[in-house]
C-alpha cells in the first residue's frame, strides 16, 4: 500500500473512532448510575456495541502505524499496541489500557465470559475511553504529521 494510501486511510480511521464516539454519547443517558445501567439492557447494548466497534477502529488503526513506520507485524492482534509502545507511539499504560480493552471487547464480540458491567460503565461514563482514544489520536496524528 502506498504511504499517501496509508496516510488518507488513517485520517479516514481517526474520523470513524471520533463518529463512533460522538454517536456513543448522543445515544446513551448523560448522566445515570452504575446500577441504574446495571438494568437498562438498551443503554448496556449501546455501550457495549460502540466498546466493540471503537476497539475494532483502534486496533485497525494501530495496525496502519506499524505499516506506515515499516514495523514488524506482531504475532497475535493483542501484541499490536505492544509494538507501539516498544516503539515508543505510545505509552506503557495506555498500551495496556489497549490490551485491556481488546480483551473486554473480546469477551462482548464472541461472549468469552460474563461482561464486566462496572468495567464498561466506567470506561464510558467517567470518560476513560474518551481520553483514552484521545491521547492515542494525538500521539497517531504527531507520526503522521511528521512524514
Amino acid at each position: 500500500m502506498e504511504e499517501s494510501s496509508i496516510k488518507n486511510r488513517i485520517d479516514e480511521k481517526i474520523e470513524e473512532i471520533t463518529q463512533f464516539l460522538e454517536e456513543l454519547y448522543t445515544l446513551i443517558p448523560a448522566e445515570i448510575d452504575l446500577e441504574s445501567y446495571k438494568k437498562d439492557l438498551r443503554t448496556k447494548a449501546i455501550c457495549e456495541r460502540y466498546v466493540e466497534k471503537i476497539i475494532e477502529a483502534i486496533e485497525d488503526l494501530a495496525f496502519l502505524i506499524i505499516n506506515i513506520k515499516k514495523l514488524n507485524y506482531p504475532e497475535i492482534d493483542k501484541e499490536v499496541f505492544d509494538i507501539l509502545s516498544k516503539n515508543q507511539i505510545i505509552s506503557e499504560n495506555l498500551s495496556q489500557k489497549f490490551r485491556d480493552f481488546k480483551g473486554m471487547r473480546n469477551i462482548i464480540a464472541h461472549q468469552y465470559g460474563k461482561i464486566d458491567d462496572e468495567i464498561v460503565y466506567t470506561s464510558i461514563y467517567e470518560k476513560e475511553i474518551e481520553d483514552d482514544i484521545n491521547e492515542f489520536i494525538h500521539n497517531i496524528e504527531k507520526i503522521v504529521d511528521s512524514k
